[in-house]
């Protein structure tokens, strides 16, 4: 049976596999795997356990919509997870935490937390959860914290009144006078305690998990990162602190105002504490080192300090206590490495595409991986032993479809440096024959196009519609060496704007390359670049552009959920230097733009306020220039539902067409758009 090109459609039927957790002799795996409906309009999430040798995967849970984060106890007769179920005539108002079997039954709430459970963790005696919640700091008690959700839920006033310098993340206010709290949960009984109730501590703002916190093996202490700072700032510099749970008292482990710390993790025997640390008084853009806390000599350093990689979160001990599992990205790809503590050297154990998540126990090691032509995986890792995988979720589907050739190339970029191009072609590319160019440009900047399943900026999904896509990893990318990654700083859209055209240049050499139909398409910093490139690039170069959540104004920009930092990657305060931030900023070129935009944005977007995308699409109506504007009020700085994600890549694909793209009919027949 000949196979079909992938669609949008055909994307969204794709279950999507979460992070996995391992039982604790190895032979289980639990992960959530979600679902979405188009007619719905909807995805759900279910729990499911793997077997890792061998066995047909199970459905775990059943009656939930959004069963997440699962995780076995320490003893493996249960799996916690985060749900808002309707259970016993109870509808959650918030999430919270449920535990079930593994061989069966029926999930339980342990405790109706009024605030809501959020990233959590077992304690080594199987009995005890220790979880963040948001709670107002005044008030004592559960009963006290249910009285003031209650009364803020019935609240008629709808106004946000704050004195706070960090008050929103992403696509949400922060919870109005609430803080970030850890607890304890006995799972027994449902009682909760505040484990900073009182005090001067709390978690960071932006959405903390279960990374802030570790347990100690012996369940007596919690390490934990917080800012020491009164006023909490996206930028703030964290410290790591430990409470001893029987005392309540605090000690301060590692602190420097130089440095941020995080992800803390306690050794096999409690003495030391793997975490991350990043000397960003020295520069914004500073790596995150792997780093070690040791009990005895009662001080710190970085250990992969010589490692030009930057080290992510979460850190995972081996058993030995001789090393530490940790990804970290290399070359466009991100592996799972182990990195050896007496040498302090690092090797790579699983190697991407992407690994995106992983887990071990009992000499067994699971990893969730994808790659630029399949979304992601669970396999199997074991000493000698060959890695397999343990679940087939999509191989039906993907069977059915044909998939694009995607290849790592490279080019000289700027300063005559080597830069990385990924090429993903249409299936059954033929190079005689010639092909529209699409340039897809990647945010960050400081992240990576990468060989990796991107849900909604889909090479695949683009290829399919006959284009050949260019992903260039310019300078400022992940992945290649901080001195690359720092060469923007102060200087935004100069070197990344001579990559993106050296490889222009390079692909228009290609006898398949039509140089009147070449695209160029980008989202966040990738749209800053488009909108950079319309200011900069002589009219004719690019048939279109597709600016999607593009950074279009930095002055105005300052309205935006990390506007502290902007200084430190600018140059300067607005205020202090207009024209440094003048120099960086597309909207000074304006006078220059006239090639035809798509500007793409949503209303919930805090991180580039949608303001950008109004303020560059008004400019380009104001100048005459052809443009057409895709808003969505429900939306953040990503398109999430499916209806919306099929009307994005539906304008996407019909604005490019409508200049002569994949599909345009032949020149005089060009048909009218609304």
């Amino acid at each position: 049976m000949a196979k079909k090109t992938i669609t949008v459609e055909d994307l969204w039927k794709l279950e999507r596999l979460g992070a996995p957790s391992l039982s604790p002799d190895g032979a289980q795996v639990v992960a959530s795997v979600t679902r979405h409906s188009m007619e719905d309009n909807k995805g759900s999430s279910t729990l499911w356990l793997l077997s890792t040798l061998g066995g047909k995967p199970r459905a775990l849970t059943h009656c939930g919509d959004k069963d997440g984060h699962p995780r076995f106890s320490p003893h493996g007769d249960l799996v916690a997870f985060i749900a808002k179920r309707d259970q016993e005539g109870h509808k959650d108002e918030e999430p919270q935490l449920y535990l079930i079997p593994p061989d069966g039954g029926e999930a339980r709430r342990v405790a109706t937390v009024a605030t809501g459970v959020e990233g959590f963790r077992w304690f080594p005696d199987g009995r005890r959860i220790a979880f963040v919640s948001w709670v107002w700091p005044d008030a004592r008690g559960s009963a006290a914290q249910a009285r003031r959700h209650k009364d803020f839920k019935a609240r008629k006033e709808t106004g946000y009144a704050t004195s706070e310098a960090q008050y929103r993340y992403w696509d949400h206010s922060l919870p109005m006078g609430r803080v970030a709290h850890l607890h304890v949960l006995d799972t027994a009984n449902g009682k909760v305690r505040d484990l900073f109730e009182g005090t001067r501590y709390e978690l960071s703002r932006s959405e903390p998990d279960d990374n802030a916190f570790d347990i100690s093996p012996d369940g007596r202490r919690i390490v934990f990162a917080y800012d020491p700072i009164d006023e909490k700032r996206v930028d703030g510099r964290f410290a790591l602190a430990e409470m001893d749970l029987k005392s309540g008292r605090t000690t301060q482990l590692a602190h420097d105002p130089e440095w941020t710390f995080g992800a803390p993790r306690y050794s096999p025997d409690g003495g030391r504490v793997a975490f991350l640390a990043s000397h960003v008084g020295r520069k914004l853009t500073m790596p995150s080192h792997l780093a070690l806390w040791d009990r005895e000599q009662r001080r710190w350093e970085p250990v992969s300090a010589e490692w030009d990689h930057e080290v992510h979160a979460p850190l995972l001990w081996e058993d030995d206590g001789l090393a530490v599992l940790l990804a970290s990205e290399e070359r466009g790809r991100r592996h799972l490495w182990r990195f050896d503590l007496p040498d302090r050297r690092a090797e790579a154990i699983v190697h991407g595409g992407w690994v995106h998540a992983f887990d071990k126990a009992a000499g067994t090691l699971v990893a969730l991986a994808d790659a630029a032509d399949h979304p992601g995986r669970l396999h199997v890792h074991v000493a000698g032993s060959e890695p397999h995988r343990i679940e087939s979720f999509n191989d039906r589907q993907l069977a059915g479809l044909a998939m694009g050739r995607t290849e790592e190339t490279w080019i000289n970029g700027a300063n005559g440096d080597p830069v990385q191009v990924w090429m993903t072609y249409p299936p059954g590319f033929d190079g005689r024959k010639k092909t529209p160019l699409m340039h897809s440009i990647h945010g960050g900047p400081h992240t990576a196009a990468g060989d990796t399943w991107h849900y909604r900026w889909n090479t695949q999904v683009f290829a399919a519609q006959g284009y050949v896509v260019a992903a260039v990893n310019y300078h400022g990318s992940s992945s290649f060496g901080y001195a690359f990654l720092d060469s923007i700083t102060h200087r935004w859209g100069e070197l990344e704007l001579l990559d993106v055209e050296a490889a222009t240049d390079e692909l228009l050499k290609k006898p398949w390359a039509d140089r009147k139909r070449v695209f160029a398409t980008g989202g966040s910093y990738g749209g800053f670049m488009v909108a950079w490139m319309n200011g900069h690039v002589p009219p004719g170069r690019y048939a279109a552009y597709v600016c999607h959540a593009g950074c279009f104004d930095w002055t105005a920009m300052f309205a935006d959920d990390a506007y502290t930092w902007h200084a430190q990657e600018l140059g300067a305060w607005y205020w202090d230097d207009p024209q440094q931030i003048l120099r960086q900023s597309p909207h000074a070129f304006a006078g220059a733009m006239s090639t035809p935009t798509l500007v793409i944005h949503g209303a919930l977007d805090y991180r580039v306020p949608d303001a950008q995308g109004l303020a560059y699409y008004n400019t380009l109506k104001a100048r005459r220039v052809d443009a057409r504007l895709l808003w969505f009020p429900d939306e953040n700085h990503w398109i999430l539902k499916p209806r919306n994600s099929r009307l994005w890549y539906d304008e996407f694909f019909g604005w490019l067409q409508r200049h002569g793209g994949a599909g345009a009919p032949a020149k005089g027949k060009q048909r009218s758009r609304p």
